[in-house]
């Protein structure tokens, strides 16, 4: 009793202490940003990891088996290889020995192509050998973990930006090389051509220290666009007509 009580507290504590961050967080892009400010505005008690619920539990191998899948990918068409994988392991995604141990005939009709099953074999392989893991791993700076994997052949800054993300939580990551980012800043922002990645960089320069934050509210924003712009995109529409 004592122990579940204790507990309770300590998520208690964790959830007033997440909240009161991001709170620090969404005041900061706010007064940064006046077009993240009305996509804030929009969106009141946004959860940047809700999405994330209709996942398998991800840890740190299975974050990036995850990212690896969504390379070149859309996330509709990476979650189905994701089902697939599941299947395949009883319902949920494998440990690496699992992997290892599992033909690469079997990953392959998942949905992996051959290139993405021997960069996630090796990946498998040094978790395997303790060459990586997820103390490690959570030990390293930003720019650590991204030298580190991109030393894997297959894995480039798109996978492991996303990796520090979704498995290791990073409050300031941003994936300028994203397409889908990139077209809904130029929707956003109102850019006559889809911007480089350079230029994403400069418009998020602004948002430091809590990219990932702002980064969470633009992916949303393309894939379920706020009732302000869909209204600025009909009377656009009305204009061209």
């Amino acid at each position: 009793m004592f122990w579940g009580s204790s507990r309770k507290q300590l998520e208690l504590r964790s959830s007033v202490a997440l909240g009161m961050s991001r709170g620090k967080a969404i005041d900061h892009l706010r007064r940064s940003d006046p077009v993240l400010r009305r996509l804030i505005d929009s969106r009141p008690g946004f959860d940047p990891r809700a999405w994330m619920a209709e996942l398998p539990h991800l840890d740190s191998f299975g974050a990036i088996l995850f990212q690896v899948a969504g390379q070149q990918l859309s996330l509709q068409s990476t979650r189905s290889i994701i089902r697939k994988v599941m299947v395949l392991f009883g319902g949920r995604l494998p440990s690496p020995d699992e992997f290892l141990s599992t033909a690469p005939k079997s990953i392959l009709g998942a949905g992996f192509s051959r290139r993405k099953v021997t960069t996630l074999r090796e990946v498998a392989s040094q978790f395997s050998q303790s060459r990586l893991n997820e103390r490690m791993l959570r030990s390293l700076s930003d720019e650590e973990v991204e030298a580190r994997l991109t030393s894997i052949p297959g894995i480039g800054p798109w996978t492991v930006q996303g990796f520090l993300i979704i498995a290791l939580d990073r409050p300031d990551v941003i994936l300028p090389g994203d397409l889908a980012l990139r077209k809904v800043i130029g929707r956003v922002y109102d850019l006559p051509r889809l911007p480089s990645q350079a230029e994403v960089l400069r418009i998020a320069e602004p948002w430091r220290p809590y990219r990932s934050l702002a980064t969470s509210y633009l992916f949303q924003e393309a894939f379920d666009p706020s009732s302000h712009h869909r209204r600025v995109k009909s009377q656009r529409r009305a204009r061209r007509s």
